[in-house]
């Protein structure tokens, strides 16, 4: 490595130190637990940038990256979702090809991905499972352009098109197959273009700004929700449609902050819907270890209804018993929630009162 590159690394690492800021922001939570996390949600945050724009950056040479997963959580993250990225450009045309395989629901965007910017990514079109032509054995193929096809599914790109996001969501992941996809640029250079030192220079000041904006953003969120503590509230949803969310899914998020023998209580309707769940997340908007902590986030498929038709979900250190659906604080006493209905026929806002955990015992 040349001098030249050593002082572009340095740069890029004294970029970066500057997402450290939101650790140190006055409404951030300072107990050990939620600071330790705070930076493993920064080192996440690093992979999720290295992964987006450096491997998976080439838009001619798209590759399936996961921007999100069991250890990379990012903005209110599902458990119940296969999510799949791709760097895609609006000047291009793509085709995607699959099996649709047994989710519960399937849908694809494209996106203006400005995290890097602003910490936004808003939507540039849309395309799910339901409005697709899919053959008897479950194939089909989606082109991805600005200018509709003659034929066949379309998923529309805008000028300032940049990410394709998949959304793959379980109601039963033991019992459910996922899609197979591909994806094809269809007018693309021969081979890939080698790196060189002006490529990596920006790929590493992209990244570094990703890191800080993403975490800007979203601590943002947890302090606008932090303004109506134990509620579950649909805020404005085009600010959550404006960072990658899906039109077809309502969200409801909230803070939640609990005093020693407390516990939220959650009470809603459940509409008509192709799916909800209800997960808990920390301060920094990630959920719970959900792969080893089993009442860490509940789901349509698992959730146990009231004969009045109510679903009644206590978030407490410890399992009341009884008729609630019990979800686990894993050490904390504050952070952050979300209830999406997906497709809903309506959108109920639950009832959210903090009473004794005893209380619910007895």
């Amino acid at each position: 490595m040349t001098n030249g590159l050593a002082k572009e690394w340095s740069a890029f690492c004294n970029r970066l130190a500057e997402a450290g800021a939101v650790l140190e922001r006055a409404s951030a939570p300072k107990a050990p637990l939620d600071q330790a996390e705070g930076l493993r949600y920064l080192t996440r945050l690093t992979r999720a940038a290295f992964l987006s724009i450096i491997e998976g950056g080439d838009a001619d040479f798209p590759r399936f990256y996961r921007l999100t997963s069991d250890t990379l959580k990012i903005g209110g993250d599902n458990p119940d979702n296969l999510y799949l990225n791709a760097t895609i450009r609006a000047d291009r045309t793509y085709v995607l090809r699959g099996q649709r395989g047994t989710v519960s629901y399937l849908s694809f965007g494209t996106k203006a991905n400005r995290f890097a910017i602003d910490g936004g990514m808003a939507s540039t079109g849309e395309l799910e499972d339901a409005a697709m032509d899919i053959a008897p054995d479950g194939s089909f193929a989606i082109t991805v352009s600005q200018q509709k096809p003659a034929q066949g599914n379309w998923l529309p790109m805008q000028a300032d098109s940049s990410m394709l996001l998949v959304r793959q969501t379980f109601l039963d992941r033991g019992a459910e197959s996922p899609a197979r996809l591909t994806i094809e640029c269809l007018d693309r250079p021969a081979r890939p273009a080698p790196v060189d030192p002006a490529m990596m220079d920006r790929s590493l000041t992209a990244a570094a700004a990703f890191v800080t904006q993403t975490a800007r953003a979203f601590a943002g969120w947890s302090e606008m929700f932090m303004a109506r503590p134990n509620e579950l509230l649909p805020w404005d949803q085009t600010i959550f449609q404006n960072v990658g969310g899906d039109p077809n899914i309502h969200y409801l998020h909230g803070y939640w902050r609990l005093q020693p023998g407390e516990a939220w209580l959650i009470e809603t309707e459940v509409p008509e819907c192709r799916f909800w769940n209800f997960v808990l997340q920390n301060w920094w908007m990630e959920s719970a270890d959900y792969t080893f902590i089993p009442h860490a986030w509940l789901t349509k498929h698992r959730a146990r209804i009231g004969d009045d038709g109510v679903l009644r979900i206590v978030v407490a250190p410890s399992d009341p018993g009884g008729p609630y659906n019990w979800i686990d604080t894993t050490g904390h006493t504050s952070g952050t929630a979300l209830l999406r209905w997906i497709s809903a026929k309506y959108h109920p806002i639950p009832r959210c009162r903090v009473v004794p955990l005893d209380s619910l015992r007895a």
